[in-house]
């Protein structure tokens, strides 16, 4: 997250795009919770999610003036709307009710397309080739982040080079984390970081950037950005 707000100051990106599931909505899963692991309140849940993006959309807007900031909803974050609708139908459509509701700034939608050749969206595919195949059965650059993998997959043919995306997570994970304690202590393929995208002058997606987290320190193109205070520094 760090990284992030230190890249949006520097690289002032016409758009920022959280590509779903900000908000977890754990006490309303329909996944039980393991043993007595400590889950956030959905209020909490609520705020926390607002103090962040808050931040996003304060420096983003600082960085340039007119940018776009756009929430492709994820599948825990309709867990929000899902819950209310299902035990209160009655408060349908009031104003709160909807995650969106909350979050005035951000352009809620199921997907974004950029320049008719690159759709972002929260999930497609799954399984361990959901980049390669979202790419190849699109026909179009696709950027997905529902497995929080942080892969660029690259595939070419008659019409030309094109790139699966997963765009990582922003979360801590692991079996430390209460969230995740339904994993079982076993090792998750994630990994923390974003993806930038970058397009010429035509409007063609260059090759994918990657900004990736390993042992608390941030990388952007090989170089440092930024590292966990409460570690070791560099």
């Amino acid at each position: 997250f760090t990284a992030m707000i230190k890249l949006i100051k520097e690289l002032q990106p016409k758009m920022v795009i959280c590509n779903g599931d900000a908000f977890d909505g754990a006490r309303i899963s329909r996944h039980p919770p393991t043993g007595f692991s400590n889950m956030p309140e959905v209020v909490d849940e609520l705020m926390a999610c607002q103090e962040m993006l808050g931040e996003i959309e304060n420096t983003a807007k600082a960085a340039r003036k007119n940018v776009s900031l756009l929430w492709n909803a994820g599948n825990h974050d309709t867990r929000y709307s899902a819950r209310l609708a299902q035990m209160a139908p009655d408060y349908v459509r009031i104003h709160g009710t909807d995650l969106k509701d909350h979050f005035p700034a951000w352009g809620f939608a199921w997907s974004t397309m950029i320049n008719d050749n690159t759709m972002v969206k929260h999930r497609w595919h799954g399984g361990n080739f959901a980049t390669f195949n979202n790419t190849l059965k699109s026909g179009k650059n696709m950027v997905t982040g529902h497995l929080h993998k942080l892969m660029v997959s690259p595939y070419t043919d008659y019409d030309g080079r094109r790139y699966g995306v997963d765009c990582g997570t922003l979360s801590d994970f692991g079996p430390t984390v209460d969230k995740f304690t339904y994993g079982e202590d076993s090792p998750f393929n994630w990994a923390q970081g974003f993806a930038v995208l970058e397009f010429d002058k035509q409007g063609r997606l260059l090759p994918p950037a990657l900004c990736e987290v390993l042992d608390g320190r941030a990388y952007f193109e090989r170089k440092l950005i930024t590292w966990d205070t409460k570690r070791k520094t560099p």
